[in-house]
């Protein structure tokens, strides 16, 4: 049985319980690597990208290597197999806490309770909450639960559809670094540089599949394909993050408000460009981001899982009395008539013994075993090259 078989259900049952079980305050595991990580940060800091390279590696590296090597332990067992992609799922996914957070937002605005909205907001983004008025209050909400809804629910699906358990702890082991050290800082401009860019290179596939999504969801929201569409186009590569950009203007034009602007992180002013045609988001867009984040995460989990089942398929056996596909067999894939000889070198008449009275001519070298033509020898190839493929995928 292939060691990938239970990763579907597994990505099923850990998607129901990220969406019925919100993450705990204490003890959650993402909470835990941050801490190690935070260990090794003050062991391994330096204003050097080669020490931040070595950091990345190693705190990305380690939890995608011990998932593999758990899921390579389980793969024998059906049931511990499923288990564990549904417990490694359920850990890095975040859909119902972005939404439970993103809700709060939406009431003490609704409520008029700035304070509390100011609050709550550091829970979902890291810009200074001090003194932003409503309209600020609301796009920064719906800016992250765009931003959010790729790194917390469609990019860890997608990579845990494509790698197994290794690909959900690596990609959140990635996105965790990036939001602890990829800032631009006197102590992270140089060390936070390499986990910056590499949850960049790990986002670059979901923030558009996001975006699509978006895009294909948006009269389910309120919104139209075209509007959402062409300011994906227009706006998403104005953004100075090429994956958040592209997953803002998409909720942007599908919302028909408007996004973007000047944002301060750490008394630091940050310019973004505009994003969408509409007006400004209100309390009311927050709860329609909500909706559009979760129906996303749906049409992710079932892609997820589909692409995962597919995956798991096991390959069409060979056709029993057929010969193995090698490149010097006499004939591929056909065994030898019953009475004849193989055609090797320069041996007698196949199927006739040598007449009475006559000597046998004396052989000359052998001639080389015939070979296969390039068409059969590249479809071999093929096959060997998508075998190892599956088997270092499994491995």
């Amino acid at each position: 049985m292939r060691p990938r078989s239970g990763l579907a259900s597994g990505l099923l049952l850990g998607s129901a319980l990220d969406a019925l079980l919100a993450d705990p305050r204490r003890g959650h595991p993402v909470a835990a690597f941050g801490t190690a990580a935070a260990r090794a940060e003050d062991r391994l800091w330096a204003a050097s990208r080669a020490r931040g390279t070595l950091f990345a590696v190693l705190c990305a590296g380690l939890p995608a290597a011990a998932g593999w090597a758990a899921e390579r332990r389980a793969a024998a067992r059906p049931l511990p197999r499923a288990a564990l992609a549904a417990a490694a799922t359920w850990a890095v996914l975040g859909g119902a806490s972005l939404a439970a957070e993103a809700a709060g937002v939406s009431r003490a605005l609704a409520a008029g309770d700035l304070d509390g909205a100011r609050r709550r907001l550091p829970a979902l983004c890291g810009r200074d909450p001090a003194g932003l008025p409503a309209a600020e209050l609301a796009r920064a909400a719906v800016e992250s639960v765009a931003e959010n809804t790729c790194d917390a629910v469609v990019a860890p699906l997608l990579w845990g559809a494509a790698a197994g358990v290794g690909g959900l702890l690596g990609y959140r082991a990635v996105n965790t670094l990036d939001a602890m050290v990829g800032h631009h800082s006197m102590r992270y401009e140089r060390f936070g540089w390499a986990a910056a860019r590499l949850d960049d290179l790990a986002n670059l596939v979901p923030a558009r599949v996001t975006a699509l999504a978006a895009v294909t969801l948006a009269p389910a929201v309120g919104g139209r394909c075209g509007q959402a569409m062409r300011t994906v186009r227009r706006d998403g590569p104005d953004h100075p993050s090429p994956n958040a950009g592209r997953c803002e203007a998409a909720f942007a034009g599908a919302l028909g408000v408007s996004l973007g602007g000047t944002n301060a992180y750490q008394g630091r002013p940050e310019r973004r460009g505009t994003l969408g045609d509409g007006p400004p988001p209100g309390p009311g867009d927050i709860d329609r981001a909500i909706l559009l984040s979760r129906l996303i995460t749906a049409a992710a989990t079932v892609f997820a899982v589909l692409a995962a089942s597919l995956h798991s398929r096991p390959g069409p056996a060979p056709r029993p009395g057929r010969a193995p596909r090698l490149g010097h067999a006499p004939r591929l894939g056909h065994a030898s008539r019953p009475g004849l000889a193989p055609r090797l070198g320069l041996a007698p008449r196949l199927g006739h013994a040598p007449r009475p009275g006559r000597a046998r001519r004396r052989p000359g070298p052998a001639a080389p075993a015939r070979v296969s033509d390039g068409c059969h020898n590249h479809h071999v190839l093929w096959r060997w090259l998508s075998q190892s493929s599956r088997t270092a995928a499994a491995a």
